[in-house]
């Protein structure tokens, strides 16, 4: 089969080659999926880079990306035949496992093949894996949010533009965002507040927006760089869940501050989502796809044979919505 691969760490023009490497075949439990479309995301470039923390070379050559969508075409010992035809979206397909979803066909184990409803694209598909489930583990994961007051920071992101959609879809009482400008606002989509972080002292807008009581969750692109705004507008037995903290990645924590306000501190990462709650969450994302409820931002697609320039695209940071390979 036709696959993007790496032998080695390092920048994508250098070491990201397209070409034919041995099709898998689905073993106990699992599945064979023909690949339509990969995603690529930051978690992905920096693996290939080396950048991720711990990162190594476990194998001798490595198929980048774990987002993706595709049609079953084989099942595996264990697995109803029924399957065979079933259009699904991926996820997990590069984690702690050699070859991922920049490839013609991927074997996996059949849990991490989801049902893909007939009116979502596969290019759409690919966002689930690491963005759409992401946002939905940040708001869902300990619970209903009805009633709540919602911040989401960086809502023009490929988290935070999920997590804007679904707090709504979610009940939330009010939902806020942070934004860089106006381009980013229309992207992040409706929600009560864009809140331009260059123009605006966040946390006073926040708390002048829900008359003192602050904000009940935080969804948060940026932990330690937004620090001081969170414990300024944190309400009582509110939660901050927090999938990233590039600004700042060791911050201090005012331990006591929190504590004395209930303060919840989840720091998350949806590749260790637990199998129940994983359920949960596919189940309430397969219902609002099949409702026609969440609208997707693919920013561009590349086709396999520039995989290179999809994680160029990546890196640049210019993007609104997710890269895609196209297979």
């Amino acid at each position: 089969m036709k696959a993007a691969y790496y032998e080695g760490f390092g920048l994508a023009s250098e070491v990201l080659k397209v070409g034919e490497i041995a099709t898998p075949a689905p073993g106990p439990g699992e599945v064979l999926v023909r690949v339509h479309a990969a995603g690529v995301n930051p978690s992905d470039v920096k693996l290939r880079a080396g950048a991720r923390p711990g990162a190594t070379m476990g194998w001798p050559v490595m198929v980048p990306c774990s987002d993706g969508a595709g049609v079953i075409e084989a099942v595996g010992e264990g697995v109803d035949a029924g399957r065979v035809g079933e259009r699904v979206w991926l996820w997990n397909g590069h984690w702690r496992r050699q070859f991922g979803t920049s490839a013609e066909y991927i074997a996996l184990p059949s849990e991490q093949a989801v049902f893909l409803p007939e009116g979502t694209g596969f290019a759409e598909g690919a966002c689930f894996g690491i963005p759409a489930m992401t946002a939905w583990m940040a708001l869902f994961q300990d619970g209903p949010i009805d009633g709540q007051r919602v911040l989401v920071t960086g809502g023009a992101g490929t988290v935070g533009r999920y997590a804007v959609q679904m707090a709504r879809l979610g009940g939330a009482a009010q939902v806020f965002t942070t934004v860089s400008g106006p381009e980013k606002a229309a992207h992040a989509g409706a929600c009560d507040a864009a809140i331009n972080y260059r123009e605006e002292d966040v946390a006073d807008r926040v708390m002048d927006l829900t008359s003192g009581h602050g904000v009940d969750r935080i969804v948060d692109v940026d932990f330690g760089a937004n620090l001081d705004a969170t414990r300024r507008m944190i309400a009582e037995g509110g939660t901050v869940a927090s999938y990233a903290s590039m600004g700042d990645p060791t911050p201090a924590l005012p331990f006591y501050e929190f504590m004395f306000r209930n303060v919840r501190l989840h720091m998350l990462i949806v590749y260790l989502l637990g199998p129940a709650t994983r359920r949960r969450g596919e189940a309430q994302l397969r219902g609002w796809l099949e409702a026609g409820a969440l609208s997707h931002a693919v920013a561009a697609a590349f086709p396999l044979d520039e995989a290179a320039r999809a994680h160029e695209a990546v890196e640049a940071g210019e993007k609104l919505g997710t890269v895609v390979v196209t297979v």
